[in-house]
């Protein structure tokens, strides 16, 4: 095709291409022209993007910028993995504190986040050495790039351009076109190398994770099974550990003489979130509670711990956190699913990269007198920010906190996780990334969970679940409790305690809110009894107490007498704490609560199962002889919310204040 040109009629002269350039314009591209990885052909993951646009004319690129968070995660399944990506904003890995797991504000999440377009070289974070590049081409985003980079580019017909002004006005713009080009190569060879870096710190954070056994005792206690919508509740125990097995603990903690002692764990909350994620339930046991601890096998050594009753901070020494899990579950017939423990080092370093968490006492406080007890903490009246050392010393606090035992202790711990969970929500102290990155180093450093907790993505999943209940939806309660004989430690308060673990078994809210639907009139049976298809299994496993034999028959031959002779057993032999019934569809529910009064059992006994077959009774340890329930005490009412005896305090309680101890006052 001839043009007209300044110079006159001729041929145009061809703009020179990839190959004479000497390089690939593959390098837009994935190698097969569809413009979706960073480098041609190399089958390298391809970032998550993270947008940024600095100036597009910065000629050299800048050094790797440090790595304050991460986004994304390995992609499961078949084809190349997509490495998390370290940017220079506020997205980042999983905020983990005291135990409690949330999302970053703003975080990514699980997966790769949407691809932003880009346009320009742009690289964005603060420079640094070792690690990674944000304003990654999004698919399909290579083609923008380019012609970002080089706006004089050839239509998408594949024609010329057509010709203006002289040659001599066309060189310097063929020059600076080479140019762009050359950087937007630049571009994506560092892209396709920092995305390696993402992912190496990706997995960094990963091998800072500590893992341990969660389960060391041989009970049989199964996961709950789901409602009618396939929903499941979420059970954490939340450890803390008196370990002085550093020399950072040792400073923190004291007591060097007790280094080699194994630690014990003075810090025991159960956390609890509903089937539903609408609301969360904290319940902690005063350390020093005396209860049967079953025998726990060391996964270290192989050593075995008998049984015993001791207080229940010593379980931790008994194998490690998986004895404590156990000690749980035997206690309260609860399902566990997961552990996080942390130190004293832990507690400081977290405190210190949330910036700090408001708490507040009514009075001065110092923790100390001349007998050397108390933790140190010492504050005027009203609310401070406490952090680093000072917020341990609160956490530590007895003497001179309300009574100064472990009540108190439990109190204030309370306090402080409201009070932190308020903060996390509310995103006020990780708007720095570099304080993100710190937290994210903090968190992992500090924990050691269980293995199906292991990994930073895990750990964020945790955080979207524990991050969609509202604050005011979070009840803390103290274990009700009652001094045994002589004063020297407390037991579980007969009935309210064991009022408390019933609601949590049953997945009902402490805070009494849960919303309250009219009740149905029941519907009818539709099933003959003797056509009736009920599998009766026992579920009086203890590790404590033992089974009782033969349950599944007695009551399997109870019900024979009434009429439903098509009943079997299952001779397994499981863990429950509560009897129940379960049915697969709502049009049992008719047959099961014909079932439930037959035997005596509460209505509340009926629960419909997303994942059952058929209908099953499981004798629980709360009927372990006769053939009929046993009768609740005489105006005994179903319980909908925690007992007055447990002390619970709400979230969304801002003027909660801690009561100071008048001897400890200044």
């Amino acid at each position: 095709m001839r043009h007209s040109s300044a110079r006159g009629d001729g041929p145009q002269r061809r703009r020179p291409g990839a190959e004479d350039l000497g390089w690939d314009d593959s390098l837009y591209g994935n190698g097969n022209g569809d413009g979706r990885n960073g480098a041609p052909g190399s089958g390298a993951p391809r970032p998550a993007d993270q947008g940024g646009t600095p100036p597009p004319d910065a000629p050299d690129a800048p050094d790797a910028p440090v790595a304050p968070g991460v986004t994304g995660t390995p992609s499961a399944g078949g084809g190349a993995a997509v490495p998390p990506v370290i940017t220079g904003g506020v997205s980042g890995p999983p905020v983990i504190s005291g135990g409690v797991a949330g999302p970053a504000p703003g975080g990514a999440t699980a997966g790769r986040p949407p691809a932003p377009a880009v346009t320009g070289t742009a690289v964005t974070g603060t420079p640094a050495a070792g690690t990674a590049a944000t304003g990654t081409p999004a698919a399909g985003t290579a083609t923008a790039l380019k012609d970002a980079a080089d706006p004089g580019s050839s239509p998408a017909d594949g024609s010329e351009p057509e010709a203006k002004g002289s040659r001599r006005a066309r060189r310097p713009r063929s020059k600076a076109r080479r140019v762009l080009r050359w950087s937007a190569i630049t571009l994506a060879v560092l892209i396709v190398g920092t995305a390696g870096a993402g992912y190496w710190y990706y997995e960094h954070l990963n091998s800072n994770l500590r893992k341990d056994a969660l389960d060391l005792g041989s009970g049989g206690l199964e996961k709950p099974e789901p409602n009618a919508f396939g929903q499941t509740p979420l059970n954490i125990l939340l450890l803390g550990s008196d370990g002085r097995n550093s020399e950072k603990n040792i400073e923190l903690g004291g007591a060097r003489q007790d280094s080699d002692r194994k630690p014990l764990a003075d810090v025991q909350m159960l956390l609890h979130v509903s089937a539903d994620r609408s609301n969360m339930s904290v319940v902690s046991i005063p350390r020093d509670t005396r209860v049967p601890i079953p025998e726990c096998k060391d996964p270290d050594d192989g050593k075995v711990y008998p049984q015993t009753t001791a207080a229940i901070n010593t379980s931790l020494q008994h194998g490690g956190p998986g004895c404590t899990v156990a000690t749980w579950k035997e206690l309260t017939g609860i399902y566990i699913d997961h552990f996080m423990m942390v130190d004293f080092a832990g507690v400081v370093d977290m405190a210190d990269a949330i910036g700090g968490v408001p708490v507040c006492v009514d009075k001065n406080v110092y923790s100390h007198d001349k007998k050397g007890h108390g933790s140190g903490l010492k504050l005027t009246a009203g609310t401070h920010a406490v952090k680093g050392v000072q917020a341990l010393q609160w956490l530590r606090t007895r003497y001179g906190f309300e009574d100064n035992t472990d009540i108190g202790r439990a109190k204030a711990q309370h306090m402080y996780m409201n009070s932190m969970v308020r903060e996390l929500k509310a995103g006020t102290k990780l708007t720095d990334p570099m304080k993100l990155r710190d937290l994210a180093e903090a968190a992992t450093k500090a924990l050691t969970v269980d293995e199906g907790l292991g990994s930073v993505k895990k750990l964020y999943d945790l955080g979207g679940d524990l991050q969609r209940v509202p604050t005011e939806r979070i009840t803390m309660v103290t274990m009700p409790w009652q001094y045994a004989a002589g004063g020297e430690y407390v037991v579980p308060k007969p009935g309210d305690a064991e009022q408390t673990f019933s609601l949590v078994r049953n997945d009902t809210a402490l805070d009494g809110k849960d919303k309250k639907k009219k009740p149905a009139p029941d519907p009818q049976p539709t099933t003959a009894k003797d056509k009736l298809d009920v599998v009766v299994q026992n579920g009086t496993n203890s590790t404590v107490t033992g089974p009782v034999s033969g349950r599944a028959n007695v009551i399997a031959g109870r019900l024979a007498s009434l009429g439903y002779t098509s009943a079997a057993t299952d001779s397994r032999l499981t863990t429950q704490a509560d009897t129940t019934i379960t049915y697969p569809a709502k049009e049992g529910r008719g047959d099961a609560l014909a079932l439930a009064k037959a035997l005596g059992l509460p209505k509340d006994a009926v629960k419909e199962s997303g994942s059952a077959t058929r209908m099953r009774l499981v004798i629980g340890n709360d009927w372990r002889k006769g053939t009929s329930f046993p009768v609740p005490s005489e105006g005994k009412k179903e319980a909908d919310k925690a007992p007055d005896s447990a002390d619970a305090l709400n979230g969304e309680d801002k003027k909660a204040c801690m009561k100071v101890n008048p001897a400890y006052t200044f």
